[in-house]
């Protein structure tokens, strides 16, 4: 992986969670391709023999550009209830890795940790989500663009009232 390549990817990921932070969800938007996914499979508690800790059936949220286009167009609305007053949200990325697809030259596969502060109201108290994001990211005229992200978190339940954020 050329480090001027992986870099370009860090400062992707760190711009696009600034835009989620400033509430700037229409400017997110376009940073997806037209084939985007975004998943968050349930984490199952099972046995250490079992293949995975997550769901195959099971998801947070299941969604495509539509669906996420959707939920902005929402966000924005006098109907957002669990969104009024708004989240300060804030991302912290850490420990990117980065492996280029063998299939596709422009196309950068990342892990990367995350952990997310959530705060309402004027309450003292908070909230955080962590885990692991995978990201595809694919250039597309020139630019970086989202493909694809799965988030797995490091909850089995959930801390929080809602999922109405953008991981």
């Amino acid at each position: 992986m050329p480090f001027d390549l992986y870099q370009e990817g860090i400062e992707f990921f760190l711009q696009e969670a600034e835009l989620i932070d400033d509430g700037k969800f229409r400017e997110w938007l376009e940073l997806m391709t037209e084939d985007f996914t975004y998943r968050i499979p349930v984490r199952v508690t099972r046995e250490k023999a079992a293949p995975t800790e997550f769901s195959d059936l099971a998801s947070h949220m299941d969604e495509t550009k539509n669906t996420m286009e959707m939920r902005v167009i929402r966000a924005y609305s006098e109907y957002n209830w669990a969104e009024d007053p708004v989240s300060r949200t804030r991302h912290f990325l850490t420990n990117f890795r980065a492996t280029m697809d063998e299939n596709a030259e422009n196309v950068i596969q990342y892990k990367t940790n995350f952990l997310l502060y959530r705060g309402k109201f004027d309450l003292p108290t908070f909230q955080f989500l962590s885990g692991e994001r995978h990201d595809t990211i694919r250039r597309v005229d020139g630019q970086w663009k989202i493909s694809k992200r799965l988030i797995l978190l490091d909850h089995a339940t959930i801390p929080m009232n809602n999922l109405a954020i953008f991981i």
